[in-house]
């Protein structure tokens, strides 16, 4: 990607909402309000949108290309093409960088990105066996080729198939996987619930603030509106440390006071490239620099893809540790945003791990993750790529900033980072 083509100018995330505010909704519904919340800020003329790019994670199988479903509800025009991508935690940022890419290549002048996830109404299948038979039934011919099939049924076909946030290489779950980690680079109960604490009571300031402006209220039909994100809870250590532990027990440390928290969500970025939005007469808001992905052992360093994306993406760029204005990282535990600043600031973990010489240094806490993250403004899968380049951008422009450095850890054992640049005043 040159270093001067591409220009975020605007982009929209749905009010994060824990479950059930929007139990009986569909993923669709969410991607939808998204777009046309998009479509009411910018007043950019669907017919001018090249492409559209939605992520998501546990997929609803009705609408398996969200992006399709949400751009049609949204009213973009049916002759504009949309596909879904998924690559669990960074499946926004894949959306995003797709768009820059067809950007680059000179397919597409202005593309839509975005992400969603409704965790409070997951599929939940039939198991193997009870499918088998279902199947076999559909293609039989006779009564008694059917009555031999429903002869073979068992009870125990019922039992349902629950999704889980587990890894299929592993069989273990990310918050299994987070303990270990955790435990692996010695970060305290007591340090991860401070962490836990501080993201919570900073989004509650910046929430206050009026600083999360790209939230977009959304009228639950039927039921009320979701004006705010509704998972900022402020504690207190004593209240936190009476949880037990969620995933290893007795002995674990990650709770879920110290976990992001189930959540449904949807996000909408419009992105151009530079000549397009200046003749159109969009003031940007920040440039899209520069980006990288990475992919390392998902069973040992399942969650330390930051670690690994960021050194590469600023020498990418061209750019030290000292040059970002703003951080902004994806916060799945305490534990796993900790562990991250351990490997980050250990030269003996560049060198046996990363095949690097010295370490690529520990992001100023000061600089990091200021109005909240995941911990606290929640965790909806394939939205949060977008939330967290829109944080960038906006606290670039109200700190007066220019470089800010967003990184993500993702199931499978990947990771992504990409620097992000004020637009000039």
């Amino acid at each position: 990607m040159g270093p001067q083509i591409f220009r975020k100018t605007s982009e929209l995330f749905l009010p994060a909402a824990s479950c059930p505010r929007y139990k009986d909704l569909m993923p669709h519904d969410l991607a939808r309000a998204a777009l046309t919340g998009l479509l009411h800020r910018t007043s950019v003329p669907k017919e001018v949108t090249d492409y559209i790019i939605f992520g998501t994670v546990i997929q609803e199988v009705k609408t398996s290309n969200v992006a399709r479903e949400a751009a049609l509800g949204a009213g973009f025009s049916d002759k504009t093409p949309a596909h879904t991508v998924t690559m669990a935690c960074i499946s926004a940022n894949q959306a995003m960088t797709t768009g820059v890419g067809l950007i680059a290549s000179g397919q597409c002048d202005v593309v839509v990105a975005g992400g969603v996830e409704l965790m409070s109404d997951v599929p939940i299948r039939h198991s193997r066996k009870m499918r088998k038979l279902m199947l076999d039934l559909n293609k039989a011919k006779s009564v008694g080729q059917r009555l031999s099939l429903i002869s073979k049924f068992r009870l125990n076909f019922l039992a349902p198939e629950l999704p889980a946030v587990a890894e299929f290489s592993t069989s273990e779950t990310m918050g299994h996987s987070a303990d270990r980690l955790a435990a692996a680079f010695a970060v305290s109960r007591l340090e991860q619930d401070e962490y836990a604490l501080r993201s919570h009571s900073l989004a509650k300031k910046a929430q206050d603030e009026g600083l999360l402006s790209d939230v977009v209220p959304f009228k639950v039909p039927g039921k009320d509106t979701v004006t705010k994100d509704n998972g900022i809870r402020p504690s207190s250590l004593e209240q936190m440390a009476k949880l037990k532990p969620a995933f290893i027990r007795p002995y674990g440390t990650v709770t879920a006071a110290n976990s992001s928290f189930l959540t449904d969500g949807a996000s909408a970025m419009l992105i151009m490239a530079e000549e397009k939005a200046l003749a159109m007469g969009y003031k940007p808001k920040a440039y899209l620099r520069d980006f990288i992905y990475v992919s390392q052992d998902p069973k040992d360093q399942l969650l330390l893809g930051p670690t690994y994306a960021t050194p590469k993406v600023l020498e990418k760029a061209g750019l030290t540790m000292n040059d970002i204005d703003a951080f902004e990282f994806h916060e799945a535990f305490s534990g796993q945003i900790l562990a991250n600043f351990k490997a980050m600031d250990s030269d003996w973990f560049a060198q046996n791990y990363m095949g690097r010489k010295t370490k690529v240094g520990l992001p100023p806490l000061e600089k990091f993750n200021n109005w909240g993250g995941s911990l606290s403004l929640g965790h909806p899968f394939g939205a949060t790529g977008c939330r967290l380049v829109m944080a960038a951008a906006n606290r670039l422009r109200k700190e007066g900033g220019q470089y800010g450095l967003v990184a993500a850890c993702a199931a499978g054992g990947q990771g992504h980072a990409m620097i992000v640049e004020a637009y000039p005043k």
